[in-house]
């Protein structure tokens, strides 16, 4: 019989599982504390376990290994880390610091089912979803890091690494469960960010669930033949089908709603897409707009637009009372930034 991943037990289960072994309840407590507040690797290791106990779930169970496989440090200090799963397919990570946090960028699955013709994760097949005791591995690999590299711990969460965080969605809440648990890394729920490239019944799905997160929809295109162009997921998900779940959001949550906007040369950066970009925020009830940079990946025929023409792009929204953020890429020399993540 294979070994099952001890970690996929709820705490009922494990509690349930000790006293059939002959152990006490306390040692159920034990063992969870081990696996979620101390995230040790090895059921070995956990202390205060009768061995007898540790012997008899040793031969049932594993706590899968999650490791460092690769790291990049950035000029600008952000750090990038190829990770590792127990069956040897690798996520990336990233961290990105500033003088008041640090963010931790996390993978959902393993590679990615959408194929956004902008992003290199998009030219990736999806293997697999990354399973949540996974992501919460990728979060504790990389707070160990940021101590290490920038003396402080990672303060937000966002899931807008490898992946459809939405295609993964019992995962990746199941993850935001074991991060905001107090007795855990205890990380506040509005500090996370999930980013969906516009799956509407799973944007309508987390407003029932009245989930505590905030909401970034990668949109790049306020124009649904444009958006159908670059983005294959806009043909079932059209803008009107997304204004309507964003709101439903909203009105159910009360969380903030960030809309991503890459600029293209020559494809989405006119003042006519600016306002087409007015006209759809106008619609939704909407806290920021990021206008991010491109950054080059091979294979696609999109490049960055001159610097004046972003500034003109900004400019218009901003006169058009949008709040609105030219976000700079960091982290581009180790091909780290937005689009870039990608371990074939």
């Amino acid at each position: 019989v294979p070994q099952k991943n001890i970690r996929h037990l709820a705490y009922p289960q494990l509690e349930r599982l000790v006293l059939e072994l002959g152990f006490r309840k306390l040692h159920a407590q034990t063992l969870y504390k081990g696996l979620w507040y101390r995230h040790t690797q090895q059921l070995e290791q956990i202390p205060e376990l009768p061995e007898a106990l540790t012997a008899e779930l040793s031969a049932h169970f594993f706590i899968p290994a999650t490791q460092v496989h690769q790291m990049q440090k950035s000029a600008d200090g952000t750090i990038k880390c190829s990770i590792r799963l127990h069956d040897g397919h690798l996520i990336e990570g990233v961290l990105i610091p500033t003088d008041t946090r640090v963010t931790v960028c996390v993978s959902s699955q393993v590679g990615c089912s959408l194929s956004c013709s902008f992003c290199a994760t998009g030219f990736m097949e999806r293997k697999r979803n990354v399973d949540f005791d996974e992501i919460v591995d990728q979060v504790v690999l990389l707070n160990s890091i940021a101590l290490d590299h920038y003396g402080k711990a990672i303060s937000n969460v966002v899931f807008m690494g490898m992946g459809e965080p939405l295609l993964n969605y019992q995962n990746v809440l199941g993850a935001v469960a074991k991060l905001t648990d107090q007795r855990g890394l205890s990380i506040a729920p509005k500090r996370m960010t999930i980013s969906t490239a516009g799956i509407a019944k799973m944007i309508r799905k987390l407003g029932e669930e009245r989930v505590k997160l905030n909401l970034a929809l990668s949109l790049h295109a306020a124009n649904d033949d444009k958006r159908n162009k670059i983005m294959g997921i806009n043909e079932t998900n059209n803008l009107e089908a997304l204004s309507a779940a964003l709101n439903e959001f909203h009105q159910q949550s009360r969380n903030e709603i960030t809309l991503e906007y890459v600029l293209l040369e020559g494809f989405n950066d006119t003042i006519a897409d600016a306002d087409e970009l007015i006209a759809f925020a106008a619609k939704v009830p909407v806290h920021l707009v990021n206008i991010l940079e491109y950054n080059a990946v091979a294979g696609t025929e999109f490049q960055k637009p001159r610097e004046e023409v972003m500034q003109a792009f900004v400019r218009h929204l901003h006169r058009h009372h949008v709040n609105a953020h030219l976000r700079r890429s960091r982290g581009k020399d180790i091909d780290a930034a937005c689009g870039q993540l990608a371990n074939g």
